[in-house]
């Protein structure tokens, strides 16, 4: 396993925010010279549930949290420097308990 990016250089930063859960999650999208988007966010302490259209990586920076992907009755703790995959036109359950999950979420081919 690769470790999970401190920085990213040669970006373009979407200065308005993706805000969810009335502001419990809230990202920003950087984008790639080479067409790929990602997005840097924050999740605050609750219990949430995102959709997948791509599918997706969750790179957690700092933090942690219990994640069940739809379909799975499997609960799965990650914590800063661990990573799950998420399959498109899915979904999964994130729930922090305490303090804030730092995230990294990588839009997959």
């Amino acid at each position: 396993m690769s470790a999970i990016p401190a920085e990213f250089t040669n970006v373009t930063a979407v200065t308005k925010a993706n805000v969810y859960f009335d502001g419990k999650v809230v990202s920003h999208s950087i984008l790639f010279p080479d067409g790929s988007k990602k997005t840097l966010g924050l999740i605050y302490p609750g219990d949430f549930h995102f959709g997948t259209a791509k599918a997706e990586r969750m790179e957690i920076v700092a933090g942690d949290c219990v994640v069940k992907l739809d379909g799975s009755e499997t609960k799965t703790t990650h914590t800063g420097g661990q990573f799950f995959d998420v399959p498109a036109n899915s979904g999964f359950d994130i729930s922090v308990s305490s303090g804030i999950c730092e995230y990294i979420c990588s839009f997959l081919d």
